[in-house]
């Protein structure tokens, strides 16, 4: 005949099962955070190198923690993607999520992103090729010295525009400079997306000024910093950073008259 089961004994049993399994799953956490700390402090510097300095880089080195842990509970090793690269879409996403919620770039400095963008658009239009700093600065009204200013001013809100998908929305496999990367999901429907997606960018990066399409060959696939690019350039890193962003915003713009059916 079998004894009667102990409630208190039962509960007692589960929850030192669950403290077990919680000490467990802190330590497997603590482990990857030591091991991968450099990953997060890697993806925040690059993103970081296109933000106002007032962004703290603490808050999204914060936020990149959040994704790495995210990526270590959804990774799918039965998928044949690395972890390493599939942390970094991860850790990426969950900064720029951070910065898109900080809301801080002021709407004066959004305003003045699209008036450049818009200016750039209706110039190269009308010349049927890129124009140059001084035919925008001309178009604005302002002198070269201060729209190069401006876009120190615009190139954070530049870069979170350009990370958005080419469909309008945000999932990892879509977004244009995850297009730049080799990595893709399995799926098949997935992989058609990605392909379609380079193929839009890789047109846009061809159509660039020549040292705009350098920066962005150096620093997405050969992955070096801007001070890197400068100095191989031998121009200052600032103007590394504002070649940059005029980029950015050409292929923004090319990417958005491409899927309005504009012509390019």
């Amino acid at each position: 005949m079998r004894s009667a089961v102990n409630p208190e004994k039962v509960v007692r049993t589960f929850v030192e099962r669950s403290d077990r399994r919680r000490k467990a799953n802190c330590k497997v956490k603590q482990a990857v955070l030591s091991q991968y700390a450099p990953l997060v402090k890697y993806v925040v510097s690059r993103i970081a190198a296109g933000l106002p300095r007032n962004v703290d880089q603490e808050d999204l080195f914060s936020a990149g923690v959040l994704g790495l842990l995210d990526a270590l509970e959804k990774y799918d090793a039965g998928k044949g993607t690395k972890f390493e690269t599939y942390a970094v879409w991860r850790i990426r996403g969950a900064v720029l999520d951070e910065l898109r919620s900080l809301d801080w770039a002021s709407r004066s400095t959004r305003r003045k992103a699209r008036e450049i963008e818009e200016v750039c658009r209706r110039l190269d239009q009308k010349f049927g090729r890129p124009a140059t700093e001084t035919e925008v600065a001309h178009a604005l009204g302002v002198p070269l010295t201060e729209y190069l200013h401006l876009l120190d001013e615009i190139k954070g809100t530049v870069l979170l525009s350009l990370d958005k998908s080419a469909h309008g929305d945000d999932r990892d496999s879509g977004t244009l400079e995850s297009c730049l990367d080799l990595a893709v999901d399995d799926d098949p429907l997935q992989l058609i997306e990605s392909e379609e997606d380079k193929q839009l960018l890789a047109e846009a990066v061809n159509q660039l000024p020549e040292q705009e399409r350098l920066v962005i060959a150096l620093y997405y696939f050969e992955e070096m910093t801007l001070r890197e690019i400068g100095e191989t350039l031998e121009i200052s890193e600032s103007r590394v950073s504002q070649v940059h962003t005029c980029a950015l915003m050409r292929l923004r713009g090319r990417v958005r008259r491409f899927l309005c059916g504009e012509a390019a």
